[in-house]
Protein backbone atom coordinates (compact mmCIF):
# COMPACT_ATOMS: atom_id res chain seq x y z
CA UNK A 1 0.00 0.00 0.00
CA UNK A 2 1.35 3.72 -0.53
CA UNK A 3 1.87 5.80 2.15
CA UNK A 4 -0.76 8.23 0.73
CA UNK A 5 -3.19 7.10 -1.39
CA UNK A 6 -5.86 9.73 -3.32
CA UNK A 7 -8.75 8.58 -5.45
CA UNK A 8 -11.34 9.85 -8.03
CA UNK A 9 -10.74 13.23 -5.64
CA UNK A 10 -13.40 15.95 -7.06
CA UNK A 11 -14.87 19.34 -5.78
CA UNK A 12 -17.08 22.22 -6.40
CA UNK A 13 -17.32 25.15 -4.82
CA UNK A 14 -21.03 25.92 -5.73
CA UNK A 15 -21.19 25.33 -9.16
CA UNK A 16 -17.67 25.68 -9.91
CA UNK A 17 -15.80 22.79 -10.74
CA UNK A 18 -12.08 23.10 -8.85
CA UNK A 19 -10.84 19.64 -8.58
CA UNK A 20 -12.01 16.69 -11.03
CA UNK A 21 -10.94 12.74 -10.29
CA UNK A 22 -7.76 13.37 -8.59
CA UNK A 23 -5.60 10.19 -8.22
CA UNK A 24 -2.27 10.53 -6.41
CA UNK A 25 -0.31 7.79 -4.92
CA UNK A 26 3.07 8.81 -2.97
CA UNK A 27 5.49 6.16 -1.52
CA UNK A 28 7.53 6.17 1.42
CA UNK A 29 10.47 8.76 0.62
CA UNK A 30 9.15 9.85 -2.65
CA UNK A 31 9.51 13.23 -3.68
CA UNK A 32 6.77 14.54 -6.21
CA UNK A 33 5.65 17.83 -7.84
CA UNK A 34 2.63 19.10 -8.83
CA UNK A 35 2.91 22.00 -11.84
CA UNK A 36 0.34 23.96 -13.50
CA UNK A 37 -0.64 27.30 -14.47
CA UNK A 38 -2.43 29.92 -12.31
CA UNK A 39 -5.77 28.80 -10.97
CA UNK A 40 -4.97 25.17 -12.32
CA UNK A 41 -6.24 24.06 -8.81
CA UNK A 42 -2.64 23.20 -7.28
CA UNK A 43 -3.47 24.81 -3.77
CA UNK A 44 -7.14 23.59 -3.76
CA UNK A 45 -5.49 20.17 -4.09
CA UNK A 46 -3.47 20.79 -1.24
CA UNK A 47 -6.29 22.32 0.70
CA UNK A 48 -8.64 19.13 0.13
CA UNK A 49 -5.65 16.38 1.29
CA UNK A 50 -4.86 18.25 4.66
CA UNK A 51 -8.42 18.71 5.74
CA UNK A 52 -8.95 22.87 5.32
CA UNK A 53 -11.76 21.58 2.26
CA UNK A 54 -13.62 18.13 2.12
CA UNK A 55 -13.41 16.80 -0.93
CA UNK A 56 -16.95 16.47 -2.70
CA UNK A 57 -16.43 12.93 -3.84
CA UNK A 58 -12.99 10.83 -3.47
CA UNK A 59 -11.10 9.37 -0.88
CA UNK A 60 -7.99 10.33 1.02
CA UNK A 61 -6.10 7.59 2.98
CA UNK A 62 -2.73 7.83 4.78
CA UNK A 63 -1.59 4.46 4.84
CA UNK A 64 -4.82 2.53 6.22
CA UNK A 65 -6.18 5.91 7.63
CA UNK A 66 -9.47 7.37 6.19
CA UNK A 67 -8.52 11.54 6.19
CA UNK A 68 -11.86 12.93 4.47
CA UNK A 69 -13.64 14.64 7.54
CA UNK A 70 -11.08 15.45 10.28
CA UNK A 71 -9.90 18.69 10.71
CA UNK A 72 -6.75 19.68 9.91
CA UNK A 73 -5.00 19.37 12.65
CA UNK A 74 -5.80 15.35 13.38
CA UNK A 75 -4.36 15.38 9.86
CA UNK A 76 -1.51 17.09 10.88
CA UNK A 77 -1.23 14.94 13.57
CA UNK A 78 -1.55 11.98 11.65
CA UNK A 79 1.31 12.57 9.93
CA UNK A 80 1.21 15.30 7.14
CA UNK A 81 2.84 18.71 7.61
CA UNK A 82 2.50 21.54 5.27
CA UNK A 83 3.52 24.70 4.31
CA UNK A 84 1.51 27.94 2.60
CA UNK A 85 1.54 29.68 0.02
CA UNK A 86 0.50 32.47 1.34
CA UNK A 87 3.17 32.86 4.64
CA UNK A 88 0.63 32.16 7.82
CA UNK A 89 2.57 33.18 10.70
CA UNK A 90 1.80 34.61 14.21
CA UNK A 91 2.69 38.19 14.13
CA UNK A 92 3.80 38.04 18.00
CA UNK A 93 5.89 35.53 18.32
CA UNK A 94 9.45 35.12 17.18
CA UNK A 95 11.13 32.06 14.89
CA UNK A 96 11.36 29.57 18.59
CA UNK A 97 8.26 29.56 19.55
CA UNK A 98 6.74 29.26 16.47
CA UNK A 99 8.44 26.09 16.18
CA UNK A 100 7.81 24.80 19.96
CA UNK A 101 4.30 26.14 19.85
CA UNK A 102 3.62 23.16 16.82
CA UNK A 103 4.93 20.53 19.45
CA UNK A 104 2.50 20.99 22.17
CA UNK A 105 -0.12 18.60 20.25
CA UNK A 106 2.09 15.83 21.09
CA UNK A 107 2.70 16.74 24.44
CA UNK A 108 1.49 14.94 27.73
CA UNK A 109 2.19 16.62 30.80
CA UNK A 110 -1.96 17.65 31.11
CA UNK A 111 -3.34 20.35 33.09
CA UNK A 112 -1.98 19.78 36.25
CA UNK A 113 1.37 20.06 34.18
CA UNK A 114 0.43 23.23 33.45
CA UNK A 115 -0.48 24.66 36.07
CA UNK A 116 1.87 23.48 38.65
CA UNK A 117 4.81 22.87 36.35
CA UNK A 118 5.86 19.61 37.21
CA UNK A 119 8.85 17.65 36.59
CA UNK A 120 7.34 16.44 32.98
CA UNK A 121 6.18 19.59 31.94
CA UNK A 122 9.76 21.07 32.18
CA UNK A 123 11.48 18.10 30.56
CA UNK A 124 9.28 18.06 27.78
CA UNK A 125 9.47 21.84 27.06
CA UNK A 126 12.99 21.75 27.33
CA UNK A 127 12.70 19.11 24.54
CA UNK A 128 10.67 20.66 22.56
CA UNK A 129 13.46 23.81 22.67
CA UNK A 130 16.04 21.49 21.97
CA UNK A 131 14.22 19.91 19.10
CA UNK A 132 13.38 22.89 17.50
CA UNK A 133 17.08 24.14 17.64
CA UNK A 134 17.77 21.92 16.49
CA UNK A 135 15.49 22.34 13.26
CA UNK A 136 16.09 25.70 13.12
CA UNK A 137 19.85 24.82 12.66
CA UNK A 138 19.25 22.96 9.86
CA UNK A 139 17.21 25.25 7.74
CA UNK A 140 19.79 28.04 8.33
CA UNK A 141 18.18 30.42 10.83
CA UNK A 142 19.30 29.32 14.59
CA UNK A 143 20.49 32.59 14.51
CA UNK A 144 17.49 34.36 14.10
CA UNK A 145 15.48 32.22 16.73
CA UNK A 146 15.25 35.51 18.92
CA UNK A 147 13.72 37.50 16.41
CA UNK A 148 9.80 38.49 15.43
CA UNK A 149 9.05 36.72 12.57
CA UNK A 150 8.17 40.00 11.26
CA UNK A 151 11.22 41.34 11.42
CA UNK A 152 12.96 38.79 9.25
CA UNK A 153 13.21 38.97 5.40
CA UNK A 154 10.55 37.11 3.61
CA UNK A 155 12.93 34.27 2.41
CA UNK A 156 13.89 33.64 6.14
CA UNK A 157 10.36 33.34 6.60
CA UNK A 158 9.99 30.68 4.59
CA UNK A 159 12.36 28.69 6.27
CA UNK A 160 10.69 29.24 9.21
CA UNK A 161 7.29 28.05 7.59
CA UNK A 162 9.42 24.59 6.78
CA UNK A 163 10.97 24.18 10.82
CA UNK A 164 7.28 24.84 11.79
CA UNK A 165 5.97 21.89 9.75
CA UNK A 166 8.96 19.68 9.85
CA UNK A 167 8.65 19.94 14.65
CA UNK A 168 5.41 17.73 13.91
CA UNK A 169 7.15 15.04 12.73
CA UNK A 170 4.95 14.11 9.16
CA UNK A 171 5.73 11.58 6.65
CA UNK A 172 4.98 13.74 3.80
CA UNK A 173 5.78 17.46 4.32
CA UNK A 174 3.84 19.01 1.94
CA UNK A 175 5.34 22.47 0.29
CA UNK A 176 3.36 25.49 -1.34
CA UNK A 177 5.61 27.24 -3.71
CA UNK A 178 8.48 26.94 -0.95
CA UNK A 179 10.59 29.43 -2.91
CA UNK A 180 8.16 32.18 -4.61
CA UNK A 181 9.25 35.59 -4.20
CA UNK A 182 12.96 34.66 -3.66
CA UNK A 183 15.72 35.68 -5.74
CA UNK A 184 18.24 33.09 -7.81
CA UNK A 185 20.57 32.71 -4.59
CA UNK A 186 17.86 31.88 -2.49
CA UNK A 187 16.04 29.66 -4.78
CA UNK A 188 19.57 27.58 -4.88
CA UNK A 189 19.91 27.65 -0.92
CA UNK A 190 16.19 26.83 -0.55
CA UNK A 191 16.51 23.80 -2.49
CA UNK A 192 19.97 22.42 -0.84
CA UNK A 193 17.55 22.92 2.25
CA UNK A 194 15.20 20.36 0.67
CA UNK A 195 17.51 17.76 -0.18
CA UNK A 196 18.68 18.06 3.32
CA UNK A 197 15.33 17.69 4.68
CA UNK A 198 15.22 14.36 2.36
CA UNK A 199 18.20 12.84 3.60
CA UNK A 200 18.24 13.48 7.01
CA UNK A 201 14.81 12.41 7.68
CA UNK A 202 13.74 10.21 4.86
CA UNK A 203 10.30 11.34 4.58
CA UNK A 204 8.23 12.07 1.46
CA UNK A 205 7.65 15.36 0.01
CA UNK A 206 4.97 16.67 -1.94
CA UNK A 207 5.65 20.14 -3.11
CA UNK A 208 3.72 22.74 -5.95
CA UNK A 209 6.14 24.77 -7.61
CA UNK A 210 6.54 27.36 -10.33
CA UNK A 211 10.13 27.50 -10.67
CA UNK A 212 10.55 24.65 -12.96
CA UNK A 213 14.27 24.58 -12.41
CA UNK A 214 13.17 23.55 -8.65
CA UNK A 215 10.85 20.67 -9.97
CA UNK A 216 13.21 19.29 -12.42
CA UNK A 217 15.91 18.87 -10.86
CA UNK A 218 14.06 17.68 -7.17
CA UNK A 219 11.65 15.20 -8.07
CA UNK A 220 11.06 12.18 -9.57
CA UNK A 221 7.49 12.14 -10.70
CA UNK A 222 5.71 14.94 -11.33
CA UNK A 223 1.89 15.82 -12.22
CA UNK A 224 0.70 18.58 -14.61
CA UNK A 225 -2.48 20.18 -13.37
CA UNK A 226 -5.26 22.00 -15.65
CA UNK A 227 -8.14 23.33 -15.07
CA UNK A 228 -8.62 20.90 -12.22
CA UNK A 229 -7.58 17.81 -13.92
CA UNK A 230 -4.02 16.29 -14.57
CA UNK A 231 -3.37 15.88 -17.89
CA UNK A 232 0.41 14.32 -17.79
CA UNK A 233 2.00 12.49 -14.96
CA UNK A 234 5.92 10.81 -15.24
CA UNK A 235 9.23 11.60 -14.49
CA UNK A 236 10.83 15.09 -15.40
CA UNK A 237 12.19 14.01 -18.75
CA UNK A 238 8.89 12.62 -19.80
CA UNK A 239 7.10 15.60 -18.42
CA UNK A 240 9.26 18.04 -20.29
CA UNK A 241 9.21 16.20 -23.53
CA UNK A 242 4.82 15.38 -23.33
CA UNK A 243 3.45 18.25 -26.23
CA UNK A 244 0.22 18.57 -24.05
CA UNK A 245 1.75 19.71 -21.33
CA UNK A 246 4.63 22.21 -23.53
CA UNK A 247 0.82 23.36 -25.38
CA UNK A 248 -0.73 24.15 -21.97
CA UNK A 249 1.95 25.04 -19.45
CA UNK A 250 5.43 25.05 -20.34
CA UNK A 251 5.54 26.79 -23.57
CA UNK A 252 8.91 27.84 -25.03
CA UNK A 253 9.53 28.65 -21.37
CA UNK A 254 13.34 27.07 -20.61
CA UNK A 255 13.81 24.39 -18.10
CA UNK A 256 16.67 26.25 -16.59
Amino acid sequence: MSLLQVEKMTHYFGGLRAVHNYDLQIEPGQIRGLIGPNGAGKTTIFNLITGIHKPTEGSVQLGSENLVGLEPHQIASAGLGRTFQNLLLWRHMNVLEHVIMSQYSKMTYGLAGAFFGTVKRRRQEAEAEDKAYGLLELVGISDLALENVLNLPYGAQRRVEMARALAMDPKILFLDEPTAGMNPEELIQMMAIIRQVHKKFGLAIFLIEHRLKVVMELCQEIQTLVFGEVIAEGTPKEIQNNPKVIDAYLGKEAID
